[in-house]
C-alpha cells in the first residue's frame, strides 16, 4: 500500500544571522498558539546563515523538540537573499512566507493567514504590518490604506495602487508553484526585495489582501542594512537593473507599469542618498550621480507622473544631475526642521519610504527597508 505524503499548507522560511537576542521571540510568534489543524498545516524552515553568535546552537535546540521545525545550516555566510533561496529549496508547503528573524508576528497572525489561503487560494496574499522602534514607539505604514477594501482576489490591473505597497518580501505570502512558474529567485546583494516583490504582483492572476496587522517590523537594530553606513547601498542600482530587465522581457508593451516603477525607483533611491543612517557623507555625491544615470537610462519615453512638493523638486534635480542644488535643498530642509516648533507626537505616527507611498503623497522617511 502506498501512503500519500501530506504537505503543509504553509512554509515559513526564516533566514538567521546575528539575531541571538531576538530569535526565540520570532520563532515562538510563528508556532505558538496554533490548534491541532493549523499546526499540521505549518512548517518552519530556519536557515542558519553562518551566524557568528549562538543562533545555530539555539536553532538546533529549538528544532529538537518541535517536529515542524527544520534547520538548514549554510557553511558560510551568503546574505539574506541567498539564505531565503536555501530555505525555499527545502520548503514543502503550498505557500511560502519569508519572515526575517529580527521581526515577529502578532498573536493570531498565522491562523488568520491560513484561513485566508484556504478561502481564496491566491497567488499572492498581501499583509499589513507595523513598524516598532527600540523605544517602543509604533508606526503605521503610509501604504497601509492601499490594503483597504479588497474583497476576494483581484489582478493588479484592477487595483494598480497595490504596486505601491511596501516592496518587501515579508509582507507577501506566495504560492510556491507560482514562484516556480515565474522562475523567480532572490539575487545576492542588499535590496534583494526589489526585483522579487514587484514581479510577483505584476504576474499574479489572483492577489488577495488580509487587512490585518500580521507582522511587527523592528526598526533601527544595530547591524540591520538600513542602519548601516556602507558603500553596499550601491547594490540598489544592480537590483533595479534586474527589475527593469525582467520588465522588458516579461512585459515589454506595458508603458504604464514602466512609468510607475520608474517613479517608485527614483523616490526610493532619493531616500537612500538622503539618509544619514545609510549613506556615508563622502559617498553621497557619487550615489546621487548614479541616481541621475539610472534616471536617464530608464526614464519612460512617454514621461511619468512626478510626485508633488519637495519630492517632485528632488526628481527634477536628479533629472538635471544637479547635486549642488540638491545639497542646498537638503541643507535648507534640515535647518527648517530644526527651527520648526516641536509639536506633540500623534498616537500613531506615519513613516514610510516614498517608494511605497501613493503618487504625489509625501511623508517621513523610513530608516529600514
Amino acid at each position: 500500500m502506498v501512503t500519500e505524503t501530506r504537505h503543509p499548507l504553509l512554509s515559513v522560511v526564516v533566514p538567521v544571522h546575528g539575531v541571538e537576542a531576538h530569535l526565540h521571540q520570532c520563532l515562538d510568534s510563528i508556532l505558538d498558539g496554533l490548534d491541532a489543524a493549523d499546526a499540521a498545516d505549518v512548517e518552519l524552515v530556519a536557515v542558519d546563515d553562518a551566524s557568528p553568535d549562538r543562533c545555530g546552537e539555539l536553532l538546533r535546540a529549538y528544532a529538537a523538540s518541535r517536529p515542524a521545525v527544520r534547520v538548514v545550516t549554510l557553511p558560510h555566510n551568503v546574505g539574506l537573499g541567498l539564505a531565503r533561496n536555501a530555505g525555499l529549496d527545502e520548503a514543502t508547503g503550498r505557500y511560502v512566507w519569508f519572515v526575517d528573524s529580527d521581526d515577529w508576528l502578532p498573536p493570531g497572525s498565522v491562523p488568520a493567514v491560513l484561513a485566508r489561503l484556504r478561502a481564496d487560494r491566491p497567488d499572492v496574499l498581501l499583509l499589513d504590518h507595523l513598524r516598532v522602534h527600540h523605544d517602543g514607539r509604533i508606526e503605521e505604514d503610509a501604504s497601509s490604506p492601499l490594503l483597504r477594501g479588497v474583497d476576494g482576489c483581484v489582478r493588479l490591473a484592477e487595483r494598480p495602487e497595490l504596486l505601491r505597497v511596501q516592496h518587501t518580501a515579508w509582507n507577501k505570502v506566495v504560492r510556491r508553484a507560482f514562484l516556480t512558474e515565474l522562475g523567480l529567485r532572490f539575487f545576492p546583494g542588499w535590496y534583494e526585495d526589489i526585483p522579487f516583490s514587484h514581479p510577483l504582483l505584476i504576474a499574479a492572476e489572483r492577489i488577495a489582501v488580509l487587512d490585518r496587522i500580521c507582522y511587527r517590523y523592528r526598526q533601527g537594530r544595530p547591524g540591520a542594512i538600513t542602519s548601516t553606513r556602507s558603500d553596499r547601498h550601491f547594490d540598489a542600482f544592480d537590483q533595479y537593473d534586474r527589475l527593469f530587465g525582467w520588465l522588458s522581457a516579461a512585459r515589454p508593451d506595458e508603458a504604464g507599469l514602466r512609468a510607475e516603477l520608474f517613479a517608485l525607483m527614483v523616490s526610493h533611491l532619493l531616500v537612500v542618498v538622503g539618509n544619514d543612517h545609510r549613506m556615508p557623507a563622502d559617498l553621497r555625491r557619487p550615489f546621487f550621480r548614479r541616481v541621475a544615470r539610472h534616471y536617464r537610462r530608464y526614464r519612460p519615453a512617454g514621461g511619468y507622473h512626478r510626485p508633488g512638493g519637495v519630492g517632485g523638486l528632488k526628481h527634477r534635480l536628479v533629472a538635471a544631475n544637479s547635486y549642488p542644488a540638491y545639497w542646498m535643498l537638503r541643507a535648507a530642509h534640515r535647518i527648517a526642521g530644526r527651527l520648526r516648533p516641536a509639536r506633540p507626537a500623534p498616537a500613531a505616527a506615519v513613516s514610510v519610504e516614498p517608494a511605497a507611498m501613493p503618487a504625489g503623497q509625501s511623508g517621513a522617511l523610513a530608516v529600514r527597508r
